[in-house]
């Protein structure tokens, strides 16, 4: 199996160490030669952007994932690399449950129309309509919050730097990086091209419901209850808490017949603090 990525961040690498036993030979961009020095150690083969002959390098059939982020023209791999779109097998990319906007708390299921109400949402979707007007085999993933070893609530409260903001009635869905790898690997064994699809959890939760629980796992107090309109939160994180949904994973585990290791925010905080501990 060979996996192209267009970035090689968090997500990707959980992909990459997920398959790492079936020996597949992957490659990734780099957008510095320092990076691809790192990548290259690592025993990843590198694609610099700006090659000239970056057609010659992307192997045909390669399974591709996309989880570079937008910008104000749409996806940069859909401009570079979409021309050679034709030669894959599949096509992941990683989008995000923004694309939806503010649900009011409602479910945000797969067939659900997009309404983005932000810049980065706006810029999801024209991502996914760039990527989507191509003859390719694509598959979209939209993620809610990302978490996982190094980017958790257990990381957070450790350090001190946890607040329990609270908004009345705001939630959150949320999925451990180990189960977007896992429904990634599940859609590789089963493509279904033009699906969008869920890799979540199955208990959207308040983010504070989270902090505590984190708190009480590592005996630290339950730090303050801070209301939202108090909180001094910068313009990203006011965005981010401008949107209330719940999201569904049902068609995503049917059609995928996929399953989130993690089902919720516990059983996630339980695998890190187990990680933590045998370190």
């Amino acid at each position: 199996m060979t996996v192209f990525c267009v970035g090689y961040g968090y997500s990707a690498q959980a992909l990459a160490g997920l398959l790492s036993p079936c020996g597949p030979r992957i490659i990734a961009t780099a957008r510095s030669p320092e990076k691809a020095r790192e990548l290259e150690a690592m025993g990843i083969e590198v694609i610099l952007p700006e090659e000239t002959a970056v057609a010659s390098r992307i192997p045909e059939h390669a399974n591709w994932l996309i989880s570079a982020p937008p910008d104000d023209d749409g996806c940069p791999a859909f401009h570079r690399f979409g021309p050679y779109a034709h030669t894959a097998r599949w096509i992941g990319y990683l989008s995000t449950t923004g694309v939806y906007g503010d649900l009011g708390g409602r479910w945000a299921f797969e067939w659900t129309p997009v309404n983005p109400q932000s810049e980065q949402g706006m810029r999801r979707v024209l991502a996914e309509v760039q990527w989507q007007s191509l003859s390719a085999p694509l598959h979209i993933f939209r993620l809610p919050g990302i978490y996982g070893p190094g980017r958790s609530a257990i990381e957070r409260v450790k350090s001190g730097d946890a607040r329990r903001i609270i908004k009345k009635g705001q939630v959150f869905s949320r999925v451990h990086v180990d189960d977007i790898a896992s429904c990634l690997a599940a859609s590789l064994d089963r493509p279904q091209p033009g699906g969008i699809f869920h890799p979540c959890d199955d208990e959207p939760a308040p983010p504070q419901d989270v902090i505590e629980y984190a708190a009480r796992r590592l005996g630290l107090p339950v730090p303050p209850d801070i209301p939202y309109e108090e909180a001094g939160l910068s313009s990203m994180a006011q965005r981010f808490y401008s949107e209330c949904k719940r999201v569904s994973n049902a068609r995503t585990k049917s059609a995928l017949g996929w399953l989130p290791k993690y089902s919720d925010y516990r059983t996630g905080l339980e695998s890190i603090v187990s990680e933590l501990s045998e370190q």
